[in-house]
């Protein structure tokens, strides 16, 4: 299985003058072409583009939302020279940022079997608790495999979102 590694860099917001060009909007293309060619030179393979909310300052006490348009590259992991799947440089990183999350190894403990699936329904005699009673989650199931890395079915905006958007309903209602 083929493990990738992923950039995001923020994609151009003017065009850029080259000989043979006119317009804004070739101008532009040519931008994006230019970005994405020098990506490919260097090995990263175009994925999609993204436009996300990004809190900002503004002012000395109050924050604003800004939209940023962003292209998404990914390319092949190298397998580390010792067989290991990750390049130690990854991994070093990753524990570098979260190492209470990294087990120590262990040689005497058993091998884990057989782990249950993620998305298995529980059997039908345990009793569940009253909906008022159960916790809300969001409801990030994955029926099929769509290809594309942590995403599930879009039937609406997600909770985050609609959360961060009543907050900011209430906050101009506030003012």
């Amino acid at each position: 299985m083929a493990i990738y590694e992923y950039k995001v860099v923020p994609a151009p917001a003017r065009g850029e003058k080259t000989r043979g060009v006119k317009g804004a909007e070739g101008r532009f293309a040519f931008a994006i072409e230019r970005l994405m060619n020098e990506m490919a030179a260097e090995g990263w393979e175009y994925q999609r583009a993204e436009t996300l909310p990004s809190e900002e300052r503004s002012g000395l006490t109050s924050s604003q939302t800004v939209w940023r348009n962003l292209l998404v590259f990914r390319r092949a992991r190298a397998a580390a020279a010792n067989g290991s799947e990750e390049a130690p440089e990854l991994a070093d990183r990753r524990i570098a940022a979260a190492p209470e999350l990294v087990e120590p190894e262990d040689a005497t403990a058993p091998a884990i079997e057989d782990p249950a699936p993620v998305n298995e329904t529980p059997p039908s005699d345990v009793e569940l608790p009253e909906e008022e009673d159960r916790p809300k989650r969001d409801s990030l199931r994955y029926d099929s495999d769509n290809g594309v890395e942590g995403t599930a079915p879009l039937d609406g905006p997600s909770s985050v979102l609609t959360d961060r958007a009543a907050r900011l309903r209430q906050g101009s209602a506030a003012e």
